[in-house]
């Protein structure tokens, strides 16, 4: 049956929540210190920084513990001289402010989540929200393996794309050579890491994406077993979410 346009925009806003906070899940591991100690091993981040273990592990978590917990200052010192300069702080700030809206957003979605399949369950319809979800979770598939191929083979100009998007032109330059922030998360840190969180998105949703239609499977095979007045079975007007 052909929904209305509350019922459909209500389709679209449950979807789109639910792929966001999939890719906010998703993203969190990446933010740990285990997942960046292994990677910063990975691409030799103690032999471009010239630190130690010990070191490069005091200033990594530090700036980590800031760019998620705060106060931002960035401010790590390691034998006394500070890790970053200003212009890296300030970018580091940048970044901040770019995770802090993102995950906002995040919150408010898994709000929103959450009240639009409670009042689509209230309303006797939560085959539709489920469908809803696994509609959204196959976007988000289609969408993480276009990105997927964007990013293997044009990972540069994917890379430049993003920053030119979220941050001033000039402030996230910086020179592998000399400036610690590169050295602490070189260019194959953040290629490498990319992959990874979307093989992880790719896993979740897909996960969500069969219970969701499971569940919507369920729910309708409810509603048809559920008499209507007068005795007879009476099919629910639920269309693909």
């Amino acid at each position: 049956m052909t929904r209305t346009l509350p019922e459909l925009l209500a389709a679209i806003a449950t979807g789109a929540a639910a792929a966001l906070v999939v890719v906010a899940v998703a993203i969190v591991p990446f933010l740990t210190p285990a997942w960046v100690g292994f990677e910063q091993g990975r691409t030799h981040a103690a032999e471009l920084t010239g630190y130690a273990g010990e070191e490069l592990s005091v200033a990594t978590n530090a700036i980590l513990h800031d760019l998620v917990f705060g106060p931002p200052d960035f401010a790590v010192e390691v034998n006394g001289a500070p890790v970053l300069e200003e212009r890296e702080r300030s970018h580091m700030r940048d970044v901040r402010g770019v995770f802090g809206g993102f995950f906002a957003l995040s919150l408010l979605a898994a709000v929103a989540l959450v009240v639009l399949v409670a009042g689509a369950r209230l309303r006797g319809h939560p085959a539709r929200a489920w469908r809803a979800i696994a509609t959204g979770m196959k976007v988000l598939l289609v969408g993480i393996v276009v990105a997927g191929v964007i990013v293997t083979f044009f990972f540069d100009a994917a890379f430049e794309i993003f920053h030119r998007l979220f941050f001033a032109g000039g402030s996230y330059t910086f020179d592998p050579r000399t400036d610690r922030l590169v050295q602490l998360f070189p260019f194959d840190f953040w290629s490498e890491t990319t992959l990874v969180v979307g093989g992880v998105i790719v896993v979740l949703a897909s996960l969500v994406w069969f219970a969701a239609s499971r569940l919507g499977q369920a729910s309708t095979t409810a509603d048809l077993a559920t008499p209507a007045a007068g005795g007879s079975l009476a099919p629910t007007r639920d269309g693909a979410g």
